[in-house]
């Protein structure tokens, strides 16, 4: 309910963005992004002592557009990066 109430709405609605919420009681239509944060945190954020934001946010970024995109397998994908997905069916 936290998301729905007034001044968190208010707040994203002050900053131009768009909450987008899923249906009630149906934890699949977020499937892929609770994947994705699930192997976030246990691939990296779990295993560093991050001692700024700014270093936070420099190895979140490169987990994702260096390993993640680049070079981590998927099984979804047949085993293969993002990336090499991507050249290998365009």
């Amino acid at each position: 309910m936290q998301y729905r109430a007034v001044k968190y709405q208010g707040l994203i609605q002050s900053i131009g963005a768009v909450a987008s919420m899923s249906r009630r009681s149906n934890c699949w239509d977020n499937a892929v992004m609770e994947s994705f944060f699930s192997r976030l945190k246990v691939e990296l954020v779990f295993a560093e002592k991050y001692q700024s934001i700014e270093q936070a946010k420099a190895s979140i970024f490169e987990y994702i557009e260096i390993f993640y995109n680049r070079v981590r397998q998927h099984s979804a994908l047949g085993y293969l990066s993002p990336m090499e997905y991507e050249q290998r069916y365009a």
